[in-house]
């Protein structure tokens, strides 16, 4: 009965949509990452964006405004990766927020000493466990031009990663099977890529498994072929999680 009133509720939240037809159009137009779905699966990816919008909110820093189209832009990027995965995969949280340009939080760190110090990292893109998603507006109005980086995609995969505790390149499984076949591949790609660069993948997926894992999965949707050439079990891996062949 709960499953039925939930998919009623959502039914009419996107019937309810304000945001028109040609907005949506020419959201699409400006992202070719897009234009290999079929209709049917571009009309999926819209629903999925209306619940997506209708559950996020969005705060813009520094007096940036975040206007509708920004908004469109961010969540058809942010849905891509759960197209056949559903809306629930992004519950638990709440706020989107967008810079005008990069970032630089400052953070305390321990050295090896123990000695407590304040560091500045220059970022365009952050996930919190159970926090919010933060990205650059400079560098998310680039995504989605087919070009192996969408720091989109990048933040919101550490939020499909973050689902089952700390972002560590080991999201929830469909299946045992393919956690057991996900844990050997993913380990022997991440060590063969810390030795081996690979051209068109960014040597920020050398630091952690988890920025592996992002940075992966950013290729495996602008420029699939590139990482089948390179990591073709971890291609078809990550096709069996998204539910996608985008070749």
């Amino acid at each position: 009965m709960f499953k039925l009133f939930r998919q009623w509720r959502r039914q009419r939240i996107i019937e309810r949509s304000t945001v028109s037809s040609g907005s949506w159009d020419t959201a699409f137009r400006q992202l070719p990452l897009l234009d290999r779905l079929s209709e049917e699966e571009q009309d999926r990816l819209r629903r999925l964006a209306i619940l997506f919008l209708h559950e996020k909110s969005f705060v813009g820093t520094y007096d940036l405004e975040v206007s509708e189209e920004m908004r469109l832009l961010i969540a058809l990027q942010a849905c891509l990766p759960i197209l056949h995965l559903g809306i629930d995969w992004y519950s638990g949280w709440t706020t989107i927020i967008v810079y005008p340009a990069g970032f630089a939080p400052e953070r305390e760190v321990v050295d090896e000493f123990g000695l407590v110090h304040t560091v500045k990292s220059k970022l365009i893109g952050e996930a919190w466990q159970r926090g919010p998603v933060i990205l650059s507006w400079e560098d998310t109005e680039s995504a989605g031009t087919l070009d192996g980086h969408n720091v989109v995609i990048h933040e919101f995969i550490h939020k499909l990663d973050m689902l089952n505790g700390a972002a560590d390149g080991f999201p929830p499984q469909h299946k045992r099977s393919h956690a057991e076949a996900w844990s050997e591949l993913f380990t022997a790609a991440y060590a063969d890529f810390q030795d081996n660069p690979k051209p068109g993948l960014s040597r920020y997926g050398a630091t952690a498994p988890a920025e592996f894992l992002a940075v992966l999965s950013e290729v495996f949707f602008e420029n699939p072929g590139l990482l089948n050439d390179a990591y073709p079990k971890v291609y078809e891996a990550l096709s069996l999680f998204f539910k996608q062949n985008p070749i």
